[in-house]
């Protein structure tokens, strides 16, 4: 599989792609690249209905150029731990982020997501955050309390009144069960409806029909996640670190304790 930055020829390839209305999985079977690079490229550069590729082209560029001027002179990129390679975590980094901007967030929030994902530790500050994404506090903020709101991330106090963002194990349970309850409440209006409505009529047949889908697929959902939920804490053995010392903030922390 290639490797490197898109070429030109690409790009426009990947523009002839998207005319000719082929999946991103497709456009990269044919280019020999992974599926996410295509994503990250396209969602980076208008989206499917507005990418061009000589535009694409010149953003890279000098979104690159810029990446040069902002780094101090003679400034290398930090040690990885575990011998992983800078760039390689950045543009995987920059990948999630692009999942998470597809499956819904707006870009700052997936960005800050992405950021404590790919940490070992799962856990920043915020000016650790605001660091790392060359942002202000104030937009870190922001995109925390909404994470929050999605039961995405948490809070915890660290050292002196430092607050820690986290993102841990069971947040992935708690997500998956906040989204399956978010159609209770149509369920129910619909079930209200039904009998407003007239059971049997068309308009109340197609509110009941709507309820007893959700209800079904919120369930099943539920008790997929109830039985699923130790596979959120499966561990597998750590490599040792031959290239870097992790710093404070990838400090090993203990493992959480799956509640039944």
């Amino acid at each position: 599989m290639p490797g490197g930055r898109l070429t030109q020829a690409e790009r426009q390839q990947i523009a002839a792609g998207l005319a000719d209305g082929l999946a991103y999985a497709e456009i990269a079977r044919r280019l020999d690249r992974p599926t996410s690079t295509i994503t990250r490229e396209v969602m980076r550069n208008g989206g499917p209905t507005g990418y061009r590729a000589d535009l694409a082209h010149r953003a890279t560029g000098q979104r690159a150029r810029r990446r040069r001027q902002a780094a101090p002179a003679g400034r290398q990129p930090s040690a990885q731990p575990y011998g992983r390679d800078a760039e390689a975590v950045r543009d995987y980094q920059e990948s999630l982020t692009t999942v998470f901007v597809i499956s819904g967030l707006p870009r700052m929030m997936a960005r800050v997501l992405g950021c404590l994902y790919t940490t070992d530790t799962g856990s920043l500050t915020a000016s650790d955050l605001a660091q790392r994404l060359s942002v202000s506090p104030a937009s870190v903020s922001k995109a925390i309390t909404y994470l929050e709101g999605l039961d995405l991330v948490r809070r915890e106090r660290g050292e002196g009144r430092r607050e820690r963002y986290v993102v841990d194990d069971d947040l992935w349970y708690q997500s998956m069960i906040r989204s399956a309850r978010a159609n209770d409440q149509f369920i129910e209006t619909a079930r209200q409806g039904v009998a407003v409505l007239g059971r049997g009529t068309p308009a109340a047949t197609r509110l009941e029909n709507a309820a007893r889908f959700l209800d079904f697929v919120s369930e099943a959902l539920i008790r997929a996640a109830e039985q699923g939920r130790e596979v959120l804490y499966t561990r597998t053995e750590t490599p040792p670190d031959k290239t870097a010392e992790p710093s404070q903030d990838d400090e090993p922390t203990a493992a959480p304790t799956a509640t039944a």
